[in-house]
């Protein structure tokens, strides 16, 4: 068997699925993100959008857009950033904490980003904590907190990574982090996962209005390239294309659901655009999938698991459909 080693850090490395599986049919299947594989339909961009430099104005425009569509009454408190995953690296950077605590099956940028920096990571959830990190929904088996109570979480720093909220969006704590009574709860959004647009690089932090400006000093005068300030603008204003399409993702979830059940996995969790599961042989039905070119998500702390993110167009359903019937 194959060691798929080089897949374990995240999902999207198809350059590494096509080294290690060279004989599979292409195109590649890639079902080993999170992303959302019916994206936001794209606005016309202009010319001078790609041949100018991003007017700082557009700029404000979107995080007035974003503030509005996370529930956030200040905008001030809102920063775009290129990535989410950017934001992820630059808080313990920023922050100055020597120790963090963070739940150990759980986004693993986290902890790497901590350990750069040379912070002390634990992963007991209960011990007091100067800072804490939380993924909510989680990532990958989608246990959720509700608001009140992680904002009732101790901690003097609360980062809140909220990637895959836009489903679930009444979870979030976005509207309160970073006022006087919430100062030190911090959100982490990401566009590009729910909006099915992460080659946008796009992601956003809410907090205190001096943790945002610093954040803003840290990210320059052009964070955001043109287009993707255009698409996004447009995406988070876009209130009944994002209603429709949690609608049609709950549905394309339990269709997963019951296809994954048939081929004999159990589904452990995850959220509506990705589904985690579970079988005794789970490395061996990774490979067999890899083998006939669809890649999925498997996991170094536990061989068991497998992630599965959703199809999009019908022949992607049938192929998925076939290659897991193919696997036994």
């Amino acid at each position: 068997m194959v060691t798929p080693s080089a897949l374990h850090g995240h999902g999207g490395r198809l350059g590494a699925a096509r080294t290690a599986f060279p004989h599979a049919p292409t195109p590649w299947l890639d079902l080993s993100t999170g992303i959302n594989p019916s994206p936001y339909p794209l606005p016309e961009i202009s010319p001078e959008a790609w041949s100018r430099l991003p007017d700082p104005q557009d700029l404000r425009t979107l995080e007035r857009a974003a503030a509005r569509s996370f529930g956030v009454d200040d905008p001030d408190r809102v920063v775009a950033a290129p990535g989410s995953d950017l934001l992820i690296r630059l808080l313990p950077r920023l922050l100055g904490v020597k120790a963090v605590t963070i739940p150990a099956r759980t986004y693993r940028g986290h902890e790497d980003a901590w350990r750069a920096v040379g912070a002390r990571i634990s992963h007991d959830e209960d011990a007091a904590c100067e800072a804490r990190v939380l993924v909510n929904p989680n990532n990958p088996d989608g246990r959720a907190l509700a608001a009140e109570e992680v904002l009732g979480l101790d901690a003097r720093w609360l980062i809140v990574d909220e990637a895959f909220v836009e489903v679930e969006p009444a979870l979030s704590v976005a509207p309160l982090a970073g006022t006087p009574r919430h100062e030190g709860r911090i959100v982490l959004r990401s566009f590009g996962k729910f909006h099915g647009l992460a080659g946008a690089r796009l992601g956003f932090l809410v907090g205190a209005p001096d943790l945002a400006a610093r954040v803003r000093d840290a990210l320059g005068d052009w964070p955001v390239p043109g287009p993707s300030l255009v698409v996004a603008t447009a995406a988070y204003a876009d209130v009944d294309w994002a209603q429709d399409m949690r609608s049609r993702l709950r549905d394309d979830a339990a269709q997963m659901d019951a296809l994954l059940r048939l081929a004999g996995f159990v589904v452990e969790g995850g959220t509506s655009l990705f589904r985690l599961t579970s079988a005794p042989d789970a490395i061996r039905r990774f490979e067999a999938l890899a083998r006939q070119g669809v890649l999925v998500r498997p996991f170094a702390w536990d061989e068991t698991l497998l992630r599965f993110g959703l199809p999009g167009r019908k022949g992607d359903w049938l192929r998925l459909a076939k290659a897991l019937e193919a696997i036994g």
